[in-house]
């Protein structure tokens, strides 16, 4: 459940709280909203529909899945101009008419493809997977790309999100299926940068897994994706507090060389940085870099991420020294490099540095200026 506010006044309801109509299961914090929703929202026209496509829960993953679908073929319209679905051959799509996206490292003329043929493909190869009783479940389809075999980002895994929610949300609370959708759904509206969306989402998964006695490991992932999440809204403290404590777990479940144990490394790491505490956060990266190098590799996303937050550290601390300056810009043009290479210049992270690398050479300029005038 993630409907979880009054569709009268909007007020937050949480997982329980309020009541529901009879017939569609709309929530409302109390029946006085309900029977004004019913007199002057417009419920006694939309009761019907809404049961009809499964209930208020279906109705509205529908409703957002066809948003976020336009918006993602809106957003992607310039690059996909003239191109045709890898999966369908089409350009705009036989039934629902929409455009092509391309959310993902495939580069040239590869990858675009309509969001409605990316979720039917994920659908059909999961159900294949569960089917045959496969360990190799086919899940991540629903995010991953199947000829760059890089994960997809911003609307377009959004997109995907709503995609795959509205297709598991119907089965049993404790489906897996069900479950790693709604994970899926909150990975994508954070993704996209929809944070407040977000929230509701991860609170509800991590209610929901803890209600079901779900694993150390579940637990661990969630909690670090809420942690992320409250950060993005600025709770910065509670981010941290998260932070600390999913690292913690990791190293008691995993070991330090466990890429989960890195990964919680990172994100405790980019919390301390948000709280300009740069003297632990560096301390922190010059730990863990080394070991994400060996065990995953110099060009893998998450050791990009880790020198990124490093070089961070070095020009943004006041007590920087003019060596500390020479070598956030050293390093931020080497990982851009890598950047350009594994992912494209297209790619969010990429981005994001090529604007980091300007910001830390104009700060070695200015420092590098009373030098040389002197």
């Amino acid at each position: 459940m993630i409907l979880t506010k009054c569709a009268a006044c909007a007020t937050e309801l949480g997982l329980s709280l309020g009541k529901k109509c009879g017939r569609c299961s709309t929530r409302y914090c109390g029946p006085e909203c309900q029977v004004q929703h019913w007199k002057e929202g417009g419920h006694d026209q939309l009761c019907k529909p809404i049961k009809k496509a499964g209930g208020a829960e279906q109705y509205n993953a529908n409703k957002k899945y066809a948003e976020a679908v336009t918006v993602a073929a809106e957003a992607c319209a310039e690059d996909t101009k003239g191109q045709t679905c890898y999966i369908c051959t089409q350009a705009l799509h036989w039934k629902t008419k929409e455009g092509l996206v391309r959310g993902c490292s495939c580069r040239g003329t590869a990858g675009f493809a309509h969001v409605s043929c990316l979720a039917e493909q994920a659908k059909i190869l999961v159900a294949e997977a569960e089917e045959n009783n496969s360990d190799d479940s086919q899940w991540h389809r629903w995010n991953t790309c199947s000829l760059c075999e890089q994960e997809y980002h911003g609307v377009v895994v959004c997109a995907l999100g709503w995609a795959c929610w509205k297709t598991y949300l119907g089965r049993l609370e404790a489906d897996e299926l069900r479950i790693g959708a709604l994970s899926l759904l909150g990975n994508g509206l954070s993704d996209a940068g929809h944070n407040e969306d977000a929230l509701p989402v991860r609170e509800a998964e991590l209610a929901m897994r803890r209600r079901l006695g779900a694993s150390e490991e579940n637990i661990l992932v969630v909690q670090s994706n809420l942690a992320i999440t409250y950060g993005e809204l600025g709770d910065l403290e509670r981010a941290l507090s998260m932070e600390q404590e999913v690292y913690s777990g990791r190293l008691k479940l995993n070991g330090e060389d466990h890429e989960e144990t890195l990964i919680a490394a990172s994100n405790y790491a980019t919390s301390l940085v948000r709280l300009q505490r740069f003297g632990e956060a560096k301390s922190l990266l010059r730990k863990i870099m080394p070991v994400a190098r060996r065990v995953l590799g110099e060009s893998h996303q998450l050791t990009l991420t880790m020198r990124w937050n490093y070089a961070m550290v070095l020009y943004k601390d006041a007590s920087a020294t003019l060596g500390d300056l020479r070598e956030a810009v050293e390093t931020f043009e080497e990982i851009e490099r890598t950047s350009r290479r594994v992912f494209g210049g297209a790619h969010p992270n990429t981005r994001g540095i090529e604007v980091a690398l300007q910001e830390a050479r104009e700060a070695l300029r200015a420092r590098e200026a009373p030098s040389a005038s002197v």
